[in-house]
Formats: C-alpha cells, sequence, structure tokens
C-alpha cells in the first residue's frame, strides 16, 4: 500500500535481472534513489498531541516495491470498410496518391447501429479472456479517448457493460493519439502506488465523425477502432514495464486541434446593448491538421523520446524485439525506426488495414501481433505515441 505521504518505491528490474535500488517515479520515467528511503516519513502527527506523536513514531515507513506486467490484449473494428477507391468516389483523390504519401489502403468507419462504448467492452472483454480474469477482478478502467459517447465520458459505461460488480474505479483519459501510452503509464502507477492488482487500459477512438470528408488532406488519414490491454501487478523481479518518457507542449496545439465551433453571432450584443443569454449550443469543429508541422514534430520527437527511456531502462537498441508506434503515416513509422536504426522486419505496422484510428492504434498493432504470433512472451517492445496536444511519450516494455 502507499505510505501517508502518497509516496512509493517500485522496483525496475532489467531484462538482464540485474539488481537494481529502490526506485522513484520522476515525471519523465524511473530514476534511482536511494535517498528516498530517508526522506520519506509516515507521520500523522498533530502539534501539542504527545499520544499522537508516539503512536506516529512508532510506525515504520512503508514502500511499495510492486511491478506490472502485461498479460492480455484484445481489439475491436467496425464493420464497414472503406477502401481508398471508394474514397476517392467522394473526394478528388485515388489509391495510389493516398498509399504512396501515407502507406494506408483501408480505414473502418463507425455506421448504423455500431457505437464506440460497443468496440471499447468487446475489446476489453477480449484482454480479460486472454488474461483470465474475471470482470469482478478487476480493480479500475481507464478508457483512453476523445472522442467519448457522452461528454462526461464513458469508462463508467464500459464498466457497466462488462458487469463489474465490485464498482471499480473508472475514468477517461483525453490525450488522443498519445492517449494509450499516457493510459498506460498511468496504469503501471496505480499498480504500483495504490496496491491495484488487475487494470484495463482501453485505447478507443472514432475520429470519423470529426472529420471534414471534402478535406483530402485528412479525411484519408482516420478510422475508428479500439483496443485494450490488461495490466496486472506482479513482484518487482518480473516487472515488464522498464522506464516511460513522456512530454508535452501546448505551443504545437494550433497544429493539430478541433476546438469549439464559434458562431459568428455569438457574441452579437442584444437591442438594450447586453449580451445575448442563454448562449447558443455549442459543437465541435472538425479535425484541423497542419500535416507538415505534424510530421516535422513526430519524426524530431519521438526517436529523442524512445533513446532517454532506453537509457532509463539500462537498455540499448539491441535488446528490443519490436518497434511500436502509434499508426499515423507510413513515412514516420519509417523515418523514426531509420533514426533508431531498427531494421524494418523488426517494426510492427497495420496501418495499411485501418488507417490512424488514435488512441486504438497501438493496442489494435499489438494485439495482431500477439495473436498472430509475432510477438511471442518476453519479447521487449519498445512503443511510443503522440499527437494533438502536442502531446507525446514512450515506454519500453516486456510482452507476457
Amino acid at each position: 500500500m502507499a505510505n501517508a505521504s502518497g509516496l512509493f518505491t517500485p522496483s525496475v528490474p532489467s531484462l538482464r535481472r540485474r539488481v537494481q535500488p529502490p526506485i522513484q517515479i520522476y515525471r519523465s520515467g524511473f530514476c534511482s534513489s536511494e535517498r528516498m528511503f530517508k526522506r520519506v516519513l509516515c507521520s500523522s502527527t498533530i502539534a501539542g498531541d504527545e499520544k499522537s506523536a508516539s503512536r506516529s513514531e512508532s510506525r515504520q515507513p512503508r514502500f511499495i516495491s510492486k511491478g506490472c506486467k502485461l498479460v492480455g490484449c484484445g481489439s475491436a473494428v467496425p464493420a464497414l470498410q472503406i477502401s481508398n477507391v471508394e474514397l476517392s468516389k467522394i473526394v478528388e483523390t485515388s489509391d495510389e496518391w493516398i498509399s504512396t504519401r501515407t502507406g494506408i489502403r483501408n480505414r473502418r468507419v463507425l455506421s448504423g447501429k455500431e457505437s464506440l462504448n460497443d468496440l471499447a467492452v468487446e475489446a476489453a472483454r477480449k484482454a480479460l479472456q486472454m488474461a483470465e480474469v474475471e470482470p469482478d477482478d478487476v480493480d479500475l478502467i481507464l478508457m483512453c479517448t476523445s472522442t467519448p459517447e457522452d461528454l462526461f465520458g464513458g469508462a463508467p459505461q464500459i464498466q457497466k457493460a462488462l458487469g463489474c460488480k465490485n464498482n471499480p474505479l473508472s475514468y477517461d483519459i483525453t490525450a488522443a493519439c498519445s492517449g494509450f501510452l499516457l493510459g498506460l503509464v498511468s496504469a503501471a502507477s496505480h499498480i504500483r502506488g495504490t496496491g491495484f492488482r488487475n487494470v484495463l487500459v482501453i485505447g478507443a477512438d472514432a475520429l470519423s465523425r470529426f472529420v471534414d470528408w471534402t478535406d483530402r488532406g485528412s479525411c484519408i488519414l482516420f478510422g475508428d477502432a479500439a483496443g485494450a490491454v490488461l495490466l496486472q501487478a506482479c513482484d518487482s523481479e518480473e516487472d515488464g514495464l522498464f522506464s516511460f518518457d513522456v512530454h508535452s507542449d501546448g505551443e504545437g496545439g494550433r497544429h493539430l486541434k478541433a476546438g469549439i465551433r464559434r458562431n459568428e453571432t455569438e457574441d452579437v450584443l442584444g437591442s438594450n446593448g447586453s449580451v445575448l443569454f442563454p448562449p447558443q449550443r455549442s459543437s465541435y469543429s472538425c479535425i484541423h491538421m497542419n500535416g507538415k508541422e505534424v510530421f516535422r514534430f513526430a519524426v524530431r520527437v519521438v526517436p529523442q523520446s524512445i533513446e532517454s527511456a532506453m537509457v532509463k531502462a539500462g537498455l540499448t537498441m539491441s535488446s528490443i524485439d519490436w518497434l511500436l508506434l502509434h499508426q499515423a503515416n507510413q513515412r514516420i513509422i519509417d523515418a523514426v525506426a531509420t533514426r533508431l536504426e531498427i531494421p524494418s522486419e523488426r517494426v510492427l505496422s497495420n496501418l495499411a488495414n485501418y488507417g490512424n484510428t488514435s488512441a486504438a492504434s497501438i493496442p489494435l498493432a499489438l494485439d495482431e501481433a500477439v495473436r498472430s504470433g509475432k510477438v511471442k512472451s518476453g519479447d521487449t517492445i519498445a512503443a511510443a505515441g503522440f499527437g494533438a496536444g502536442l502531446t507525446w511519450g514512450s515506454a519500453i516494455l516486456r510482452w507476457g
């Protein structure tokens, strides 16, 4: 359990099972800190209360040394598939133009009675089944999405649909294409800091609802999907999340956004000079993206982030079995792999079949790779997400 100060000290072993000193989580990852044991006190002393002070002094600080590992995954996609050829019938483009610039050939789009929550629940159930964990044993559900079915979030509805009778904490994380990676880091922190044992991390987005289907620069990129993993507590020597590196830069947010739509008459004054009230109903605009700037941003920061995470993990690139990036554009994936000197046969990509599925892209690609037998238990993966915010981050992890 966490101590009274809310601090905790997990241990992160390397792949070589080296003995590591206790570590402390900092803003951008894990780093050693033996001094923490001298600094952290478990105290609830009230001034003038000698009995309280005596009881406090008699307590020994308690620290968490739990690890966490990925033990289950699942994914789900809509039934409707839209090919580049079909897309060329509604916007001026072609299969060749799209595929050569992005690597995308098909995408899935929600239609009919399908909902994003349906996809999220299906992906979560598959992850639980693979992990052999019952819904009642889930301690926390993190729904990583920027397109929830409800403005107030969707995680509690996922909990309800899964039939979790113990009412586990469930909440949303909004970080678009970086969402799943940040959810993974959050899940690990909950396990190490609060004693949770089973945490579901779901990445699910339906960006098709916010795409301008007349803009060939953006509508060709996006698809809908959901992916999920189950992160489970384990002994520190079995820890499967070695390090992470996370950042954000609001200055770049103007290059990728979907803000509140402003009406020209929204602030028009009434005849008496007062502002009109009640205000008009708000809605979100379509996705606005400066493709060139987002490309430059990604190929610059993602390799740096992965390299930083590798240093924190005490590993070299030769230790990595797979590179798993957010599936945004094949050119970005290739550029990052080249920078890191990772051969194409060690890069996981399913972008051609699904397009950019935002927070779902990493768990969707992971699930397909695991179920196809490509990724095996014990494989080490360098994963990275990047996108709106602007936000980006990476994690070095082991599957199974």
